[in-house]
């Protein structure tokens, strides 16, 4: 059973930083694009960020420069480390794996996906 399990989310205020792990498991992710993407109440769903296996990635450009994107490929877990938060970053974060770093980076479709995890930012 494949399973993508994020970690880091929560309260914080405007200005500070968050980092959000998610660890995927059940089956191999060789090959594989990994990312977040978010969802705000009342907005369509954002990717925020993709990286492919190969290390090749995706910002959106309200995230440019304060968002930060990893991967460990021997452990299978992807990173995202948020900085400089402000109000409008308030969202359910997903984390998401998916054959296709194209199809990823759309936030609208890939082949596997997490629970999700609140993160808020106060003003």
């Amino acid at each position: 059973q494949v399973q993508l399990v994020e970690s880091g989310g929560g309260l914080v205020q405007a200005g500070g930083s968050l980092r959000l792990s998610c660890a995927a498991s059940g089956r191999t992710f060789s090959g594989y694009a990994m990312g977040w993407v978010r969802q705000a109440p009342g907005k369509e769903r954002e990717s925020v960020a993709a990286i492919s296996w190969s290390g090749r990635i995706y910002y959106a450009d309200s995230v440019k420069g304060r968002f930060t994107i990893s991967r460990d490929n021997a452990k299978n877990t992807v990173h995202l480390q948020m900085n400089s938060l402000n109000p409008e970053d308030t969202a359910v974060y997903y984390c998401a794996a998916g054959r296709s770093f194209s199809v990823l980076v759309t936030g609208r479709s890939t082949d596997y996906w997490g629970q999700g995890t609140q993160v808020t930012v106060s003003s």
